[in-house]
């Protein structure tokens, strides 16, 4: 299965081409550093960029203060990591093991100069795409949590750092690096909590809290006017991301929780072109996320949109859920669906405890070796059981209906079958929860037959309903009956993606009539892009 990016031993030794550094040095400095000095700190903004012309600099390990690895980067190599791209904060610090020539640009400068010089940027992207996969298949990170076993709130950050593709390390209470770990940062026994390098302890931690530190959320100003504002990260969203930027329009994407959305909660993605062995869902949409950084667009996450109103002037105002302003010539809503929650008594008690609503590697761990119930008959609950059956001892899919022919891919259908890891309950639901601190049990019933079945699971994994995520758009555009945003000749519109309010588009799944595909929704965010560019332009 593609990874989402190219392994970091193909790339390490990835040089820049000789015209690429003297056009580097018409706008960069030379900076002189002693042996031990540091060239950055992790936990500091990245607003340079450093290119080794004479002299060895390593990688720190922020948890332990030494060199990260054996290795270290000579000349012509060059320090720095994706969240260069977004100006976010280092997670790996860089110091000299000898007295050392580097050649420093700042950021600003140095992503324009990758704007003009495609093929500089396309090897700089690379290398620092390859350097944040080594990072998460090490299982080293300067993020690291403790008590996610037992904990519903770190539980909730593992996810929010797995689905951005943001490295960190999970221990579990009662471990001997657990308790190192708690002795070090001076908090007694080992307990719950999430530590950024070796010593900030964050208090009570949310993912909003993570995303500050690492520089993620962005600081959006009300003075600021983009061109577009893109709501929702999924597939729609990042794929309008991509071709705003292309476009040369400013564009922020702002995204509630993770990019990815609810495509990026899928484990293997087999049917989307140009992947033949299949790929995750987040890794897909990561691989886009980055794509549209290198043209200039913007991320801002988690924030979550509140309400949107439009100006006098023309100009649409989004608040946000801190109350901050950001504010757009033209809006794309890509907000797409949330899973329905059922009406389960004890829903609420088990929600990020051994209920989801995402199959994931962080879901995933929770049902080792334990039975896991999935509910759904559409292909997102399809490729959980698969992905779930590696590890669980046995997967129960769950469907309301008597067949999974209309709502499935024929593929999916033929593997679930023939999987003796999985069994496929037709007209069955799921009845009663139980446990005390965590999921422990599952009532399920059969409306065919009335009868009942009780299954000892620590997960079940909610995968139903579409309820569009609307109520933000304060009544601006017309909605069908069940919340989708009315586009094109149901608006009386020319453009399939226009909405009945001029300069607000609607792309993805949140759109009625959308077809329910990842590969139709990043369509519908490439194609949209041409008419929010006329519909700018035009107000220029």
């Amino acid at each position: 299965m593609e990874s989402l990016a190219q392994d970091l031993a193909t790339m390490v030794r990835t040089p820049l081409h000789d015209e690429h550094v003297a056009e580097m040095r018409k706008i960069g400095r030379v900076t002189h550093f002693d042996k031990g000095q540091d060239v950055v700190k992790a936990g500091d903004q990245i607003d340079s960029f450093h290119y080794v012309i004479d002299g060895a600099v390593a990688a720190i390990d922020p948890r332990t203060g030494g060199q990260y690895g054996t290795g270290h980067l000579g000349p012509t190599q060059f320090y720095g990591e994706i969240s260069f791209l977004t100006g976010g904060t280092a997670m790996l610090g860089a110091r000299c093991l000898e007295p050392s020539e580097i050649l420093t640009l700042d950021r600003g400068d140095m992503l324009d100069l990758m704007s003009r010089i495609p093929e500089m940027s396309d090897i700089i992207i690379t290398v620092f795409a390859a350097r944040r996969r080594r990072l998460l298949e090490s299982g080293d990170a300067s993020l690291t949590l403790i008590g996610a076993e037992e904990d519903r709130t770190i539980r909730q950050i593992a996810a929010f750092a797995a689905r951005n593709r943001i490295p960190f390390r999970s221990l579990t209470l009662g471990e001997h690096e657990a308790e190192a770990v708690a002795h070090s940062c001076n908090i007694g026994a080992a307990k719950p909590a999430v530590i950024f390098g070796k010593t900030l302890v964050v208090d009570d931690p949310t993912p909003s809290k993570i995303a500050r530190i690492l520089g993620l959320d962005l600081a959006v100003h009300a003075d600021t006017v983009f061109d577009v504002l893109i709501v929702g990260g999924g597939p729609a969203g990042v794929a309008a991301g991509v071709y705003a930027g292309a476009e040369g329009l400013r564009a922020l994407v702002v995204e509630d929780l993770t990019i990815g959305g609810q495509a990026g909660t899928s484990s293997r993605i087999e049917n989307y072109m140009g992947f033949p062995t299949g790929i995750s869902g987040a890794d897909l949409v990561w691989r886009g996320e980055v794509q549209a950084l290198k043209f200039g667009t913007q991320f801002a996450v988690p924030r979550r949109v509140r309400a949107l109103e439009r100006r006098s002037d023309g100009v649409f105002c989004a608040t946000l859920d801190d109350g901050v302003e950001v504010c757009a010539r033209a809006v794309i809503v890509a907000t797409g669906v949330q899973y329905r929650r059922l009406d389960i008594p004890r829903l609420e008690d088990f929600e990020g405890v051994g209920i989801y609503y995402a199959a994931t590697d962080v879901e995933a761990r929770y049902c080792r070796n334990t039975d896991a119930v999935v509910v759904g008959g559409g292909n997102s609950a399809g490729q959980a059981a698969m992905y779930l059956s590696r590890t669980a001892g046995h997967v129960h899919v769950l469907v309301r209906g008597e067949s999974l022919a209309a709502s499935m891919s024929d593929y999916l259908v033929s593997r679930l079958e023939a999987d003796p890891a999985i069994t496929i309950h037709y007209q069955t639901q799921i009845a009663e929860l139980h446990g005390d601190k965590h999921l422990e049990q599952v009532t399920v019933s059969n409306s065919g037959d009335g009868t009942r079945q009780t299954i000892d699971a620590r997960a079940a994994f909610i995968m139903v309903g579409a309820a569009p995520n609307t109520a933000w758009l304060s009544g601006l555009v017309s909605l069908d009956d069940k919340g989708f945003v009315l586009t094109g000749p149901a608006v009386e519109k020319d453009s399939p993606y226009e909405t009945s309010h001029p300069g607000i588009f609607a792309v993805g799944d949140v759109r009625a009539g959308s077809v329910k595909r990842v590969a139709s929704a990043v369509g519908e965010g490439s194609v949209a892009i041409s008419k929010v560019w006329d519909f700018v332009r035009s107000g220029d």
